[in-house]
């Protein structure tokens, strides 16, 4: 299980930086333009603390026209300095690194983005799902699929406390356990699609635990060997990692807090998590992103497949479900989110792509432009919507969000 999704309902993912995004014009051209370096005066103002921030440890780092730009501010709770490029749990951010495993296995035509959740994993969905789902619409968040049933239980309750959150973060959950608490739950009640798949966009945690899926079914291995073998080692990523539930963190990392009943913070660094789960540092997830926009490791076909926004038969944006979600810019209320990234449109016309992410005690997110000349990163020790400081590096970073 995720504990940062027992926290939070899937529509609070999309808060702060995700409740900027909108549905962006057709996937620009990836040729690079010539950018100055970042202004380091600005990123310093905009990343110091100011009356209503968290009162957490925060890491950041911005590159612009090949400069980068490093910062991290304390943790005020400790009272202990923060190192650059600590690490930290990058939530769902982790949907970034499965959709760039799905992809790689289309490319390797072992699996069809149009082949069915039927095909691959037979069995999984009950009689009453009678609309084939495919493998993109996982991808794209466009199933029709429930929201996942997860997170920790107490006699088959959820939890309902802050204090039953922390007390039970080291709780794990397969993916076997999670599809099938949604699908299948044990009293025995019906469970229905939200809507028909391809008609509508929903942001759903649980595609992803399908897609996960899918890729053990294929492979014969697990997430974290896929990741792993696929991205890390390429990528010579040595500070990320599929955690499989293994509550340690690394030294050096950002803490994560999470307040108890009586509003006191919480260390909750150490906890579990479902088999996706990845820490990461500010530096791994940026070469992460500049390979992944830059080719290295999609075919062309692939990279468009992953920037490409879900449309309906007209050409037109589908609808998004979900208050907060998409409701900005020039297409408010339509589909934002590709196979495991989002768009946020500036007022000069570009895309950013990227995503949040949040696990229990962080939140996190990393975007770029198409051509990935300008990247930020960012981790921030502390509950909630995206903080006021990653919102003013990513204006001084990309410039002024669409209206």
């Amino acid at each position: 299980m995720s504990v940062g999704k027992a926290a939070a309902k899937p529509a609070a993912l999309a808060l702060g930086l995700a409740a900027l995004l909108l549905a962006a014009s057709p996937v620009p051209a990836l040729a690079r333009t010539p950018s100055a370096g970042p202004d380091p005066a600005a990123l310093d103002a905009a990343f110091a603390a100011r009356p209503g921030d968290p009162a957490a440890g925060a890491i950041a780092r911005v590159a612009v026209g090949g400069q980068v730009w490093r910062g991290s501010a304390g943790d005020p709770v400790s009272g202990r300095p923060v190192a650059p490029n600590a690490s930290f749990r990058i939530g769902s951010i982790n949907k970034a690194f499965v959709a760039t495993v799905v992809l790689q296995l289309a490319a390797e035509q072992r699996i069809s983005l149009d082949g069915t959740v039927r095909q691959y994993l037979p069995g999984t969905l009950p009689e009453t799902f009678t609309q084939p789902i495919t493998v993109r619409q996982l991808l794209d968040h466009t199933s029709g699929l429930p929201q996942a049933v997860e997170g920790p239980e107490i006699d088959g309750r959820p939890v309902r406390t802050h204090d039953e959150l922390i007390a039970l973060r080291f709780e794990r959950e397969t993916l076997g356990q999670v599809v099938q608490r949604t699908l299948h739950p044990d009293d025995g009640h019906q469970v229905i699609p939200a809507f028909a798949p391809g008609t509508e966009q929903e942001y759903n945690s649980f595609n992803y635990r399908l897609a996960g899926r899918i890729i053990e079914q294929v492979t014969g291995h697990t997430i974290r060997q896929e990741v792993t073998a696929r991205v890390l080692k390429p990528l010579g990523l040595r500070h990320t990692e599929v955690t499989e539930g293994r509550p340690a963190m690394p030294e050096p990392h950002l803490s994560g807090y999470f307040s108890n009943d009586a509003g006191t913070p919480v260390d909750v660094s150490e906890q579990g998590g479902n088999p996706e789960s990845m820490i990461s540092t500010p530096a791994d997830l940026d070469r992460f992103l500049r390979a992944l926009l830059d080719g290295e490791l999609l075919p062309p076909q692939q990279l468009h497949d992953l920037l490409t926004l879900p449309r309906d038969a007209s050409g037109r944006l589908l609808p998004v479900r979900g208050a907060g979600e998409c409701a900005f810019g020039p297409d408010k209320g339509r589909a934002c989110y590709s196979a495991g990234l989002m768009a946020i449109p500036l007022q000069d016309g570009t895309v950013v792509w990227g995503k949040t992410g949040h696990d229990l005690g962080y939140v996190d997110g990393f975007f770029a432009t198409a051509d990935a000349s300008k990247r930020l990163v960012y981790s921030v020790g502390s509950n909630g919507s995206t903080p006021t400081p990653a919102l003013r590096l990513a204006a001084v970073a990309f410039g002024p969000f669409a209206p």
